[in-house]
């Protein structure tokens, strides 16, 4: 275990907290199991190295990767018990979805050393996960999404801009250092290469597509239980998506392309939306977990359409899939009958700085939401300050 610590305390050192991500403070960090669930790439891994500086647990703590080599001839149960034996507290275990019947071995944990807390993180696909343990009532789930246009305005450009809910933006009430800085240059930018913290890593794009290419060759393969063919068709299915998103699904006409059924093909998409490559819209009122409902389907983020597209993205659709993606962190979205989007009893039209009210000039609480505008007015909000929510 004398590895297993000094690599521990290696990346902790090496880990800094100069700019923390949102979930931080909203995790109950002392509850007895906690699962930080994400996409690949958004920054579970930090985010607990971070926790543990904040916190003062330094020696307290251990962070294991479940794919270390010690696993090969130890339990996570042996490790925990000599952890807790050695006046071990908090036990962190990373990518925990690469560790053999990981739900089965947390649980006994839980059971057996009810003195140790234990946080794990992993893609949160393994919702899907079947058989094993399970953990639904002993856990809290947290799930961790992308960074917004704030959170890199933060910690790329040492911009600080207040979190906004979404009243505060509807109001106009959008403090930006508007005299040091233009935030639309900042938005096409964030646009490209702004959602996931490796941005300031270089050779974003490259490090973007492996993130696509392991999500669909290893993670959802992996959890769901499914073929080397299947791979091929998920990668197909989604060069489809990055072609014509946002649309909505016909399921008889993409499942004659994919030479695959429709119960497979909604299988497919649900992968697709949990691994966080792909985002769907359902419409209003009606229960999200039913597929037959979707609304129109977009990829993740506006990074995404960039990494499969090249320089060949359409504008409306990067403005509508900027605006899903920001907003459902803290609020729930559906789609509109008559507009893009309804949260709650405010409806909202997305659209270039030309775009009109003529659409929703008769809905109360009707917004639109124009891009290549910095300044809001009345009900016309520019499209960068939802960025702003989280």
């Amino acid at each position: 275990m004398d590895k297993l610590l000094q690599r521990y305390k290696n990346q902790l050192d090496n880990t800094g907290v100069g700019f923390v991500r949102y979930p931080q403070n909203s995790i109950q960090w002392g509850a007895r199991l906690n699962a930080i669930l994400g996409a690949r790439g958004v920054g579970k891994t930090t985010l607990i190295f971070q926790h543990i500086k904040l916190s003062g647990q330094r020696d307290t703590s251990l962070v294991v990767f479940a794919d270390d080599i010690y696993f090969a001839h130890h339990s996570l149960l042996d490790l925990a018990d000599a952890f807790y034996k050695d006046g071990g507290k908090y036990l962190y275990i990373d990518e925990v979805h690469k560790y053999a019947n990981w739900s089965t071995e947390i649980k006994n944990i839980y059971d057996q050393i009810p003195q140790l807390n234990i946080v794990y993180t992993g893609s949160s696909i393994l919702d899907l996960e079947k058989g094993g343990a399970d953990l639904s009532r002993r856990q809290l789930k947290n799930y961790m999404y992308g960074m917004s246009f704030r959170e890199w305005l933060q910690m790329v450009k040492g911009i600080d801009v207040q979190v906004l809910s979404l009243e505060q933006i509807l109001a106009g009430e959008i403090q930006f250092p508007y005299d040091q800085h233009r935030p639309l240059l900042l938005f096409k930018e964030y646009l490209q290469n702004g959602y996931y913290p490796f941005c300031i890593e270089g050779n974003y794009l490259e490090r973007l597509n492996a993130v696509i290419d392991q999500t669909l060759e290893t993670d959802i393969p992996q959890f769901a239980g499914l073929s080397v063919g299947v791979m091929r068709k998920l990668k197909q299915l989604m060069q489809i998506i990055s072609q014509i998103s946002p649309f909505k699904p016909n399921y008889s006409d993409l499942a004659r392309d994919l030479t695959i059924n429709r119960g497979d093909l909604k299988d497919y998409l649900y992968y697709l939306e949990k691994s966080g490559l792909i985002q769907c819209l359902y419409a209003p009122d009606k229960g999200m977990s039913l597929l037959a409902k979707m609304e129109k389907i977009y990829l993740d983020n506006p990074n995404l359409m960039y990494a499969l597209g090249g320089r060949l993205v359409d504008t409306g659709n990067l403005r509508e899939t900027f605006f899903y993606n920001q907003m459902r962190v803290r609020n729930e979205v559906r789609g509109s009958e008559v507009s893009d989007f309804t949260i709650g009893d405010f409806t909202f039209e997305v659209g270039g700085k030309k775009k009109t009210r003529r659409q929703i000039s008769d809905i109360p609480n009707g917004y639109v939401v124009k891009d290549d505008i910095e300044y809001a007015y009345k009900n016309t909000i520019p499209l960068w300050a939802f960025g702003l929510n989280y």
